[in-house]
């Protein structure tokens, strides 16, 4: 029977280690599966008699290597307390220990090659909390998509918290709101006497649906932390999983740390913790804005006086309570699905074997792999070393940017650079040679680091994933070439963590500074052939062809990108007597382009740019990379004055009647909705010692700090957040340090100036018109 792993977890029992894994089978029905399973860790065989002298423990002679060619001995124990204690003792007298550090969960599936998905074999017996219970029975790997049941709820309570007035519950197919009401004749609604029948009625349900992912929108943080103080309170035992084990939530009060929900067998994904580890970004992550920018959909209930109107509909209306309640449900299930984020992180759990609501660890997700394949290879791991970066990795090549405005400019990049570097150059942990000798035939990265020309671990594991990412393009599975791309661009992140097992500054360096080395060659290739490189950015190159329409720009565009492909493959086969992985695309091309200077300087800038982009269809879009108008911390003001001016330029449009007119809007107050700042508090409030930044002023005036997100104004008085804004606004402020500077970074380029154009003193058009 093929079943999916959603909840892995273990016990002791009697001293030894049993493997708990809770899921979803085939046919529908839900299933645990528990096998006893011995801890083990490696030493070198030459350490056992010194090792045997300091406890009782079982070992094994093996003929596993480490990376310095070592006989590993495996030490073999009955539980996990145990396992600690004698690390611990073996540390102390200097023996080293291998793999110590794995997880017990984590390496009984590596042991039996199992990921996320899994065939099941052997007996069973039905279970007061799921369908089928297997007792050690034989488990194989094997690659299934199945069908999980989410369940998506939400609370309503009174405005201080004290009082929950309502559940509502969503899964697609069942839809209901638990309500505590006198009214017994609501619509799509139970209504139950009081707050302890509400809390047995709600847990009782979700024993009924039996769903395996539990979701909402800021779900442990509120929801389910209030339902366990609830159910503390109410003296209700607070079990919503599939055993009888107490869920436990830990909330944590800083912003700057995750909260976790563990519900046994269950799998909690809050919604916007999906958002972000899915890269989908929103101006806020409030459910409101989530579901009008994903869906088209709203909340019934705004957020202005959103406590005042919750306490009235329940005094007075439960049916709108109801209603409200239940709409939050179905908001999130449908954004959720419209965006498919569970089934990539679905996906993702399959591809590295790491639980679902871990998948966005990129260090548990490598260890998952590489350490499967080194053991088929013959080798054991280092235990992995939490110190601290001893030096910096060198970062990605950012060349000096010629600052103007241009037509018709082409970007060429790399695909996948890094990963694509580790291939060709075969850059990796068990590759990777300490100490070359003298006429090794070896790979030498331009930071001095060595590599074997035999195919590694991880270059294998790159070749796989890219042909898969390749094979879900081709079958069109976005979500499933997603899944693969975010794995394949962690990968070289993982290298350059200190508390990785593998890491090691040289090999990270080794990617990074041959990154820099070929974006160089790249750049230096295409001016020997006439062209000017105007940036190069990690990656890519800006090309300046000096050509008159985008059929030239084309054209010139693929033919750059087949030669440098070309040679790029004669180059690295000439100079390493390796196969090249590399392949350079032309990406994009601009029909106008602004490259504006530095702030302060005559330099040109860095990662900010603007250009008039030609899309496939011959239209042609705005894109802005690092500038104002696509970072959070400036206001919408300068994003519109910003979007507004540029397009202007772009099309020759005159713009120093719409300078005048936007600022004169500004002083008359018609632009006030555009004045808000929002920028993000990076740490505790009381961390901010030496300087206090305005958007700290602003969060220090709250009584409450719900959001790690402050909006506030500038006034005459300084700045004040919008809950508490009472002063007159400081125009003068926003004049000067949001429009002005935009002003001045693209009127330079024509000799002109804002404050000239705001006095009338110019007097000549920008365009000669």
């Amino acid at each position: 029977m093929k079943g999916f792993i959603v909840y892995p977890t273990y016990r002791t029992i009697d001293n030894k280690s049993y493997i708990y894994l809770f899921g979803r089978l085939e046919n529908g029905e839900s299933f645990l599966t528990v096998s006893l399973f011995k801890p083990y860790f490696y030493i070198r065989s030459s350490h056992l008699e010194k090792a045997k002298k300091l406890a009782k423990f079982d070992y094994e002679n093996t003929d596993l290597l480490n990376f310095d060619k070592e006989t590993m001995t495996k030490i073999i124990i009955d539980n996990t307390q145990e396992q600690s204690y004698l690390r611990s003792r073996f540390l102390d007298e200097n023996i080293g220990c291998f793999e110590a550090d794995i997880r017990l969960v984590m390496r009984f599936l590596m042991d039996n090659e199992i990921k996320a998905s899994m065939n099941i074999e052997g007996d069973f017996k039905k279970d007061q909390f799921v369908d089928r219970v297997y007792q050690n029975p034989k488990l194989e790997g094997i690659d299934w998509v199945p069908k999980l049941k989410i369940l998506s709820f939400d609370i309503e309570t009174s405005m201080d918290a004290k009082q929950i007035f309502s559940i509502s519950l969503y899964t697609g197919d069942y839809s209901n709101v638990l309500i505590v009401s006198k009214n017994k004749n609501l619509k799509g609604a139970d209504s139950l006497n009081n707050e302890k029948e509400l809390l047995m009625a709600f847990k009782q349900k979700v024993s009924e649906l039996d769903p395996d992912i539990i979701t909402g929108w800021n779900l442990v943080d509120f929801d389910l932390d209030i339902l366990q103080k609830k159910f503390q309170e109410h003296k209700i035992p607070f079990t919503l999983g599939r055993s009888d084990w107490n869920c436990a939530i830990r909330r944590q009060e800083s912003f700057f740390k995750d909260s976790t929900a563990n519900i046994p067998g269950r799998i909690v994904l809050d919604g916007i913790m999906l958002m972000k580890i899915s890269f989908i970004k929103l101006p806020d992550y409030k459910l409101d804005t989530a579901a009008k920018v994903l869906i088209g959909d709203q909340k019934t209930i705004g957020h202005e006086n959103k406590g005042t109107e919750i306490q009235d509909a329940f005094d007075n209306d439960p049916q709108k309570l109801a209603d409200y309640n239940l709409k939050d449900s179905i908001l999130v299930y449908d954004i959720l699905k419209k965006t498919g984020v569970i089934d990539l992180t679905i996906k993702r759990s399959m591809l590295t074997g790491v639980q679902l609501d871990k998948v966005k660890g990129s260090i548990v997700s490598f260890d998952s792999l590489y350490l499967r394949e080194l053991k088929q290879k013959g080798y054991v791991g280092p235990s992995a070393n939490f110190g601290d970066r001893e030096e910096r990795i060198k970062g990605g090549f950012v060349m000096s940017s010629k600052p103007g405005i241009y037509d018709y400019i082409i970007v060429c990049d790399f695909k996948s650079l890094y990963p694509s570097i580790m291939r060709t150059f075969n850059i990796d942990p068990f590759t990777y040679v300490k100490n070359p000798k003298e006429g090794e035939d070896l790979i030498k990265a331009p930071n001095g680091a060595h590599f074997r020309k035999e195919k590694g671990i991880l270059t294998d594991m790159l070749t796989r994933l890219w042909k898969a990412r390749d094979e879900r393009k081709k079958d069109n599975d976005k979500i499933g070439s997603s899944a693969i791309k975010v794995l394949m661009n962690s990968m070289f992140g993982v290298l350059a963590n200190p508390v990785f097992r593998f890491h090691s500054i040289a090999i990270a360096n080794a990617i990074t500074y041959f990154g820099q080395h070929l974006i160089k060659l790249t750049a230096e290739k295409v001016e020997e052939k006439g062209y000017e490189v105007i940036y190069g950015d990690t990656d890519s190159i800006f090309i300046n062809l000096k050509v008159e329409s985008k059929e030239e720009a084309f054209k010139l565009g693929k033919k750059i990108q087949d030669e440098m492909n070309v040679f790029f493959d004669k180059h690295i086969k000439d100079t390493y007597g390796i196969d090249s992985f590399l392949e350079l695309e032309f990406e994009k091309t601009y029909r106008r382009f602004l490259m504006p200077k530095a702030r302060g300087s005559d330099e040109g800038s860095k990662k900010r740019y603007a250009g008039l982009k030609i899309e496939s269809d011959g239209s042609e879009k705005m894109d802005f990379v690092g500038l104002e108008f696509v970072r959070r911390d400036w206001t919408k003001l300068a994003k519109k004055f910003q979007l507004t001016l540029i397009q202007k330029v772009f099309n020759k449009e005159e713009v120093g009647d719409f300078v005048k007119e936007f600022v004169k809007d500004l002083k008359n107050g018609k632009l006030d909705d555009l004045l808000v700042y929002r920028k993000a508090i990076r740490k505790d409030l009381a961390s901010y010692t030496k300087t206090t930044p305005p958007h700290v002023k602003a969060a220090r005036m709250l009584p409450k700090i719900t959001s790690n997100i402050i909006d506030y104004y500038m006034t005459i008085n300084g700045p004040e957040p919008i809950q508490l804004h009472k002063s007159r606004i400081d125009y003068d402020h926003y004049i000067e340090k949001q429009v002005k500077p935009l002003a001045d970074g693209v009127l330079f380029f024509y000799n002109e100036n804002f404050d000239d154009i705001i006095k009338g003193a110019s007097q000549k058009t920008l365009f000669g018109f």
